[in-house]
């Protein structure tokens, strides 16, 4: 798996400017203890590279990436430091050019349909937008996706909680990139964690993990609709029988003949489940094979191991 598909599976890519490079390490442990082992540390200080080195050294694990790269030079000392992918404001052609011929993942800033069709001649799958707030936020970016339909798109600028899963809600965008989560106070009372708790919250938004109901297992079809009855009479919500279980509501569902889980299975719901199991098997869980539609998507996944006699499985919102 390459870092470039990493980042998409992360969802969220921190910005990160640290003034003293030892901060980088605590820094980004706090990331990774919220849930999130990805971080784009910037060069918009000197001790940027020395950064880069300290966590690729003892967080191993961390995503790394190198950002706000304006010189070929930087992108050189980003890459001997130890960052796996150069990300820059703007489209520098000596920039992405070095990076290509050497092999490097570069995400490059773009503003305009000039800057994407730019990227694409030098064959790149995936841009920043830069900045996207400023440029339209996803209006622009729904614009965009008409005429670039190969392209991946990476906004950064103007994001928050408040407005990050209207990005990521469209097809085209791969992950989105904010300050947000490592707030300026935070490194500089070196309040880790508060950068943790930061962190847990935007990664529980993202996933939006919900349940969607329960399957309990029934010893017959006849007592699945017996049990539904009774379910129904206790909550109000309608019995809607179909060949293999009857449902009530849409919460509870009781099934005529077994289905996985010793007592029965919860659904849960996710913006993306593709993902939430990235980001629960670094928690680690483990799963079964995912389930796929027609088109080749993933809809539906199993944990491997049951919770108090109950399979679990995530399913696609």
């Amino acid at each position: 798996m390459d870092i470039l598909e990493k980042l998409s599976l992360a969802g969220l890519v921190p910005i990160i400017k640290v003034d003293d490079a030892n901060d980088a390490v605590p820094l980004c442990r706090a990331l990774v203890e919220g849930g999130l082992p990805v971080a784009e540390i910037t060069f918009r200080t000197a001790a940027a590279p020395e950064a880069i080195r300290l966590v690729k050294e003892n967080l191993p694990e961390c995503v790394l990436a190198a950002g706000t790269v304006l010189t070929v030079e930087q992108a050189r000392q980003a890459v001997e430091s130890g960052a796996g992918c150069i990300l820059s404001p703007g489209f520098n052609p000596k920039v992405v050019s070095y990076c290509v011929e050497n092999g490097i993942p570069v995400i490059p800033g773009c503003s305009c349909p000039s800057d994407i069709e730019a990227a694409l001649e030098f064959g790149l799958k995936l841009v920043k937008i830069f900045p996207a707030e400023s440029l339209g936020g996803v209006k622009f970016l729904k614009a965009l996706s008409g005429p670039y339909v190969n392209m991946g798109f990476a906004p950064t600028g103007g994001l928050n909680e408040s407005n990050m899963l209207d990005y990521l809600a469209l097809p085209k965008v791969k992950c989105v990139g904010g300050s947000w989560m490592v707030p300026s106070d935070a490194v500089k009372n070196k309040d880790w964690a508060k950068i943790t708790e930061q962190t847990k919250r935007a990664v529980k938004l993202m996933l939006g993990l919900k349940l969607i109901h329960v399957g309990i297992n029934n010893a017959s079809p006849e007592d699945a609709l017996k049990n539904a009855a009774l379910m129904s009479k206790l909550t109000g919500l309608p019995v809607k029988d179909g060949n293999s279980a009857a449902f009530v509501g849409d919460e509870f569902e009781f099934c005529k003949v077994k289905k996985p889980g010793t007592l029965g299975h919860i659904a849960i719901g996710t913006n993306n489940i593709v993902r939430a199991k990235w980001h629960l098997e670094y928690m680690g869980f483990e799963f079964d094979e995912p389930g796929y539609n027609a088109e080749g998507k993933m809809t539906s996944v199993y944990l491997k191991d049951e919770i108090a006699g109950f399979a679990v499985h995530l399913l696609q919102k």
